[in-house]
């Protein structure tokens, strides 16, 4: 068995790192994602086996000819829009903004980087699997898509308990608890245009 890609994150922040780290996770499920409070941990840590360089932007500024020469490995970790203009050379990322948003953004440049994975290795076997029937993938479809269960009821001409139920066993059989979880699984698997989210 080959070894995982691996993925860096390096920001001093460690809540930060974290909370990146665990949504990257579910992103790209197949990745190893491994965190440096500074560029001289990285150093220390084989930094050209990495696959991606997740930097906040004070390190890449501090480091720029290190991560100019990786430029299509790194993302540039920003707190605002207004900074992603000043590393125009980089990809960029905007951390300082609500989940969905995030998710969403991560989902796209996974997306736009890897040809819808086409470069990465496969999925393991128990993620590929079909864990959900056809009607739960409907009311999966239409809860990242942002409706509440009324209208999900309204839309698939079913009771709103039964909604409820169908949501219920659909965060049991994929050991979700966020809806966030569920957009990525969706995406990831082609049940949700990522235009949709």
């Amino acid at each position: 068995m080959t070894d995982r890609p691996r993925v860096a994150i390096i920001d001093a922040n460690t809540l930060a790192s974290m909370g990146l780290k665990q949504i990257l996770q579910n992103v790209m499920p197949i990745m190893t994602v491994d965190t440096y409070g500074s560029f001289a941990e990285l150093q220390s840590g084989q930094p050209e086996t990495y696959f991606h360089y997740f930097a906040a932007m004070s390190i890449v500024l501090e480091h720029k000819d290190f991560f100019l020469a990786r430029r299509r490995k790194t993302i540039v970790l920003t707190l605002s829009l207004d900074t992603m203009s000043q590393l125009s050379e980089f990809h960029c990322l905007c951390v300082n903004v609500p989940e969905p948003q995030l998710v969403r953004s991560l989902l796209a440049l996974q997306q736009g980087a890897h040809g819808k994975g086409e470069n990465l290795p496969p999925m393991p076997d128990i993620i590929q699997r079909k864990i959900l029937s056809d009607r739960e993938i409907e009311v999966m479809s239409l809860i990242v898509q942002g409706y509440i269960n009324k209208e999900i009821a309204d839309k698939l001409n079913i009771g709103l308990a039964t909604v409820i139920t169908h949501r219920k066993n659909i965060m049991d059989k994929l050991g979700f608890r966020s809806v966030s979880a569920l957009t990525i699984y969706a995406v990831m698997h082609g049940y949700v245009d990522i235009n949709k989210i």
